[in-house]
């Protein structure tokens, strides 16, 4: 196992009826401002929950946070920040809401003169304003931790700093009874992509967070089909159990003390940057054609991947690991997303503009080697195809 370092501040209020903790989470004398995304709060029951619940608080509301937020809608909230003087942020929706009030919340007190350097040359943060959360659509695990993805105009780029670590989050299962299939299965598939940059690396003999994330892995396996099957879809059980795994595949827990990839997630982001691909969608494109094309670099961990989450002892190493990625479609096709460009109406001709978007953005060196290189980027697109 590697060295590491590992805390994990946010609190965690999970379970039912949990909202209400929001007046003692947030103290008293904050002037908060409420971000959430298109208004689906407002008919599912959360907004008044949340209005209810900081009853006793001085608050304030910007809406309208996209899903992939971008620099220019965050930025409108700096106007409200500086005419009400908030000093606390309450993030109510999905990964996309909670990224883009990271964002808010390091550009209210950003000491450059340009916020976007926070993103595009990660410039330094030393203060940004406090956040709590409620999660609507458990998937990126944005609640809890140190990330935080933006786009502007056709660029989507992650920053990390512990500054805009959530200090709380709520995570009531009950709330996503409202979501669309599409939004259920985005949202476990991108999950289950979390898990697999942390674990489809190669051994460094790190048992505990291996265990950690194979269960992990067999959760979204078994409960997300659930979440979208007719007798089953309304099982808070079920919804429990996909929103507690989204959270701790990003946590920071099963990531420390091992290598790590991301490539699926670097190449993955320029397909959602040109074609507004959703950011889930795009992991399941990317992910087969990864572990096809670097096989060699995975072996080891693909025959562990094969045995201990999909059972599969049989026959050669080589017939193993295929299994494997088969199994993997499957599941991605299970949950209701796509598994090739062809899926997505893109073909060879769209792959050179991805490729020279990874140069652009110095995604060069991707993957746990660092030798996912422009060409193998190439490759692997090129595997996506059909």
């Amino acid at each position: 196992m590697l060295n590491f370092s590992f805390q994990n501040t946010t609190k965690i209020h999970f379970g039912e009826g949990q909202i209400q903790t929001l007046g003692s989470a947030i103290p008293k004398d904050a002037k908060v401002l409420v971000t959430y995304g298109g208004g689906s709060i407002k008919t599912n029951g959360v907004y008044e929950q949340v209005a209810a619940a900081l009853s006793e608080h001085t608050w304030f509301e910007f809406a309208g946070i996209e899903p992939n937020p971008t620099y220019a809608t965050l930025m409108k909230a700096q106007v409200l920040i500086k005419e009400h003087n908030i000093d606390y942020l309450l993030a109510v929706g999905g990964g996309s809401v909670i990224d883009g009030t990271k964002f808010i919340a390091a550009a209210a007190l950003f000491e450059g003169d340009d916020p976007w350097d926070i993103v595009v040359k990660q410039a330094p943060i030393h203060a940004a304003l406090p956040i709590g959360c409620v999660l609507t659509l458990p998937a990126t695990g944005s609640e809890s931790n140190i990330g935080s993805v933006i786009s502007r105009d056709g660029n989507k780029l992650p920053f990390m700093h512990e500054l805009v670590r959530p200090t709380f989050a709520v995570l009531d299962p009950a709330v996503t009874l409202s979501l669309s299939d599409r939004q259920i299965s985005n949202g476990v598939v991108d999950a289950f992509v979390h898990t697999i940059e942390q674990y489809l690396t190669y051994s460094v003999d790190g048992k505990v967070q291996d265990r950690f994330a194979e269960g992990l892995l067999q959760t979204l396996i078994e409960e997300g089909p659930k979440a979208l099957a007719a007798d089953t879809k309304n099982d808070i059980a079920v919804r429990g159990n996909i929103m507690w795994a989204a959270t701790m595949a990003l946590n920071g827990l099963i990531g420390a003390g091992v290598p790590q990839d991301w490539a699926t997630h670097m190449i993955g982001h320029e397909l959602t940057g040109a074609h507004g691909i959703d950011h889930a969608r795009t992991l399941s494109i990317v992910l087969p054609a990864v572990m096809k094309v670097c096989t060699e670099a995975k072996r080891e961990k693909l025959l562990q991947y094969a045995e201990r989450v999909w059972h599969i002892t049989q026959g050669d190493d080589d017939t193993r690991i295929a299994q494997a990625i088969t199994a993997t479609e499957k599941f991605f096709t299970t949950m209701q997303v796509p598994t090739r460009l062809s899926d997505v109406d893109l073909g060879a001709s769209d792959i050179d503009p991805l490729i020279e978007k990874l140069v652009e953005h110095g995604m060069v060196a991707l993957g746990e080697h660092g030798k996912v290189t422009p060409e193998v980027s190439r490759a692997i697109l090129t595997t996506a195809l059909a």
